[in-house]
């Protein structure tokens, strides 16, 4: 496998990187690139791990289109977790305007240079950037739904830490299912579909639903103005790359929560469960049926959330008009 991470310098793609550095499958290669001048020497300083993953840095400025191609070229993996992060008083959509014509540019060359690559895009807005990613894609034409990832898998893996701290269980044996989108109110826990949630009183279970949807916030305001959620982040990512590198290399039951156009009735991203396979993602799952609480936060969140797609679509129009 060779896995490009784009934005690898900053303060989730060197926690991810060094992740995909100690667990990718031996004779792979890891390809990082960020506009941040020492990133070569960050690759130089992982490959100094001894695993048999080969590293390469590269970096650039924003506009030089060669040296993010050279990066990806013939990757079948790239990880974006590029674009600026959020401070204190920031929510996800404060961050549009930069982080869209960061993703927007990256998928370009990506397009170019790596077409049939598996692309995950961690940077936020994920309800918008992947929107604008399709987009991008069609644009260039080389458009497959089945390869365009948004990780929502952080809310996921804060579900299971919270579940397992509130039912007392051990964290790594909780699996909760996390529909919708990424950000807010759009991030919807199942969490009557998890084992022993009759235990927990209703008022609990509305409590932690609000803080699984509000954790990023907890992670800023508790780092001062220092930055967001990274090592999370990172970690989930991680997760989430290398199931997709396990589907790719034939294993078989490999599953997780994605954003994606997976052809969902509530809006044409979704994050939902898929399953990967050698071309991507090959199926999604339905997600059952809804309580109350839970079907009456999915009805209030439909216009959010397709307001955030809309928005990423009307951006990418106008960016493709200009640079396309």
């Amino acid at each position: 496998m060779k896995v490009a991470v784009l934005g690898a310098a900053g303060g989730i793609g060197q926690p991810l990187s060094m992740i995909l550095k100690n667990s990718l499958p031996a004779g792979s290669e890891l390809s990082l690139y960020d506009v941040a001048p020492f990133t070569p020497g960050v690759a130089k300083d992982l490959s100094h791990i001894p695993t048999d993953v080969a590293v390469e840095g590269f970096t650039g400025a924003p506009d030089d289109d060669s040296v993010v191609q050279t990066a990806v070229k013939d990757a079948d993996v790239v990880v974006i977790p590029a674009g600026v992060a959020r401070k204190p008083g920031m929510t996800r959509q404060d961050l549009f305007n930069i982080n869209a014509g960061i993703v927007a540019n990256l998928v370009k060359n990506i397009a170019i240079a790596a077409p049939k690559a598996c692309i995950c895009i961690i940077s936020n807005p994920v309800n918008s950037t992947v929107p604008i990613a399709a987009e991008v894609l069609k644009a260039k034409g080389v458009y497959d739904k089945h390869r365009l990832f948004g990780v929502s898998v952080l809310d996921v893996i804060r579900s299971e830490t919270f579940l397992g701290e509130e039912l007392g269980l051990s964290k790594a044996s909780v699996q909760v299912p996390v529909i919708g989108g990424h950000s807010g109110n759009t991030i919807l826990p199942l969490l009557s579909q998890v084992i022993g949630h009759e235990q927990i009183p209703q008022n609990r279970i509305e409590e932690i639903t609000k803080r699984i949807q509000n954790a990023g916030t907890e992670v800023v305001e508790a780092k001062a103005g220092a930055g967001s959620a990274t090592l999370s982040m990172a970690t989930a990512g991680a997760r989430f790359a290398l199931k997709v590198v396990a589907g790719l290399c034939g294993a078989e039951g490999v599953n997780e929560y994605a954003y994606v156009d997976g052809g969902d009735k509530n809006a044409p991203f979704f994050a939902q469960r898929v399953r990967f396979g050698k071309e991507g993602w090959d199926k999604a799952y339905d997600y059952g049926t809804l309580n109350a609480y839970e079907q009456g936060i999915l009805d209030s969140m439909k216009e959010e959330l397709n307001g955030n797609i809309k928005a990423g679509v009307e951006f990418a129009e106008g960016w493709i008009k200009d640079k396309i």
